[in-house]
């Protein structure tokens, strides 16, 4: 006997009729594939979507400020896209200054390339295999069936990123999925599964051969992220790896295989993208690792002191204006940060300092500084020549006392304008180790090879800190053996 009356049955038929409507409703045939998508987005709203996730990442990411290059890079993407499923979305394509190797792609149409990925491309196929796959996540609205199944960024959080400072010697560890502000964009870096990350391998590799490149170009760029996962596997003994991009492939994945082959087979396009030139001559001089921009800047208005070692962050959009030893950061209306430095002729307190170095009179606000295992002190105080109240302090560096006047010019916001001066005080620090010197970033360099050339011999000579043979192995395709032939183009690292 059931235990529904009919009342309750009426009821639950009603629901399911309901849920049933809405599961219709919200079925949308896929672009890309022709298949039934669940989904809960119009075009137009993915579109929105696409735009407020990039502000984010433009928020929290440093864009790759080579014009050259990024036109490249925007070139080879928009001829990919031209001749994808979904040809009419405004396409924008961004390098990201960043030494991880990566990709992603947002909603609506925005694609990211990250520099340290370009470093490991040895052809413009190679390019347009990696552009081409991000565009058939777009163009299969992976992201839009993720965030409908309520998967979007499950993963993200807790991703693990690639350690390129292996490669590098500069310590930089992967930590680009938990800096980005873009939950959307975190999901592309963490990959969508193996089933999106096929079909999107799948549908780049028919984009490859409508545009005129060779197909292959998909397995040949998989081989070289594989390879560099398993050196870091090697060296690490384990941990991480590239995510995202090519993540969920075996080696030898017999699916992707076949999609391939299938591309090749059903479309009568012959391969005409074959000349590398110009591939070579806008990637001569790509940063190798981290460089000065996207350590420098901070995504703040961070400065250094090379000579004198250290480094500050100023309040955003500040000028600064800079001698030998001294710098002064301002804003009209609002104030300014001056810092210069005394050689320190004794061991003396640095409140003493301030009063007895400095002339301050009538401290208010005093207190201690202990940062950066640094150690001063800090207050507010009167200018005696204007009257004007301003922030002061002094840190002591090596042999140096840094002294810092903060002046105040909005007396209606005096408050504010104190706690912008004192946060940028208190951003002081030494310059770290392994942190880039102005202009010393290593750079790629091509050169065609010799009759006896010799990995092992160039490393001798490189200028990466650690595993110079293989990481040059690598960046060129031959890891873990084999060599060129003479007069094969190779990347060095100078």
């Amino acid at each position: 006997m059931s235990i529904l009356n009919g009342k309750t049955k009426l009821v639950l038929a009603s629901l399911t009729a309901l849920i049933a409507s809405a599961l219709l409703s919200s079925c949308a045939v896929n672009p890309a594939t022709g298949g039934a998508n669940l989904v809960f987005m119009s075009e137009n709203r993915e579109k929105e979507i696409g735009l407020e996730e990039h502000e984010k990442v433009m928020s929290s990411m440093t864009l790759f400020e080579d014009e050259e290059l990024v036109a490249y890079v925007r070139e080879i993407g928009q001829k990919m896209a031209d001749v994808s499923h979904r040809p009419d979305l405004e396409y924008h394509f961004y390098v990201i200054d960043s030494p991880e190797i990566n990709a992603f792609a947002l909603p609506g149409g925005y694609v990211y390339v990250n520099r340290g990925l370009l470093t490991y491309m040895n052809s413009e196929a190679d390019l347009a295999a990696v552009l081409a796959h991000e565009i058939g996540h777009i163009t299969a609205r992976h992201s839009v069936q993720q965030q409908a199944r309520g998967t979007l960024a499950r993963g993200a959080a807790v991703a693990g990123g690639f350690v390129a400072g292996i490669a590098t010697g500069s310590g930089y560890a992967a930590s680009q999925i938990s800096e980005v502000a873009s939950i959307w964009a975190q999901t592309g870096l963490s990959g969508f599964g193996r089933e999106h990350e096929l079909e999107a391998d799948s549908l780049a590799a028919e984009y490859l051969v409508n545009a005129g490149y060779d197909p292959e170009a998909m397995i040949e760029v998989i081989t070289v992220l594989k390879n560099q996962e398993d050196f870091n596997r090697r060296v690490t003994g384990g941990g991480g790896t590239y995510h995202g991009l090519f993540a969920t492939h075996p080696r030898n994945d017999r699916r992707l295989q076949e999609a391939i082959a299938q591309v090749g087979q059903l479309n009568d396009n012959t391969v005409t993208e074959v000349e590398s030139s110009t591939f070579r001559e806008t990637m001569d001089g790509l940063i190798v690792g981290q460089s000065n921009a996207s350590q420098r800047t901070d995504q703040r208005n961070r400065y250094y002191q090379d000579l004198l070692g250290y480094t500050l962050v100023f309040p955003d959009d500040w000028n600064i204006d800079e001698t030998t030893t001294t710098v002064t950061a301002s804003a009209p209306n609002i104030g300014k940060l001056r810092i210069e430095a005394q050689r320190l002729q004794a061991n003396i307190e640095p409140r003493v300092f301030l009063i007895d170095n400095m002339g301050v009179q009538n401290l208010q606000k005093s207190e201690p500084l202990s940062q950066f295992r640094l150690i001063g002190h800090t207050g507010v105080a009167a200018n005696p020549d204007t009257g004007r109240m301003e922030r002061v302090a002094t840190l002591y560096l090596g042999p140096r006392a840094f002294i810092f006047r903060g002046e105040i010019t909005d007396a209606s916001v005096s408050d504010e304008i104190d706690e912008m001066l004192l946060a940028s005080i208190r951003s002081f620090r030494a310059i770290q180790q392994g942190e880039v010197v102005a202009g010393d970033e290593m750079k790629i360099k091509y050169v065609q090879a010799s009759e006896f050339f010799d990995f092992s011999v160039v490393a001798r000579q490189s200028r990466i800190a650690n595993f110079p043979e293989e990481t040059l192995r690598l960046l060129n395709g031959y890891y873990p053996i084999g060599t060129p032939e003479e007069g094969d183009w190779i990347k060095l690292v100078e």
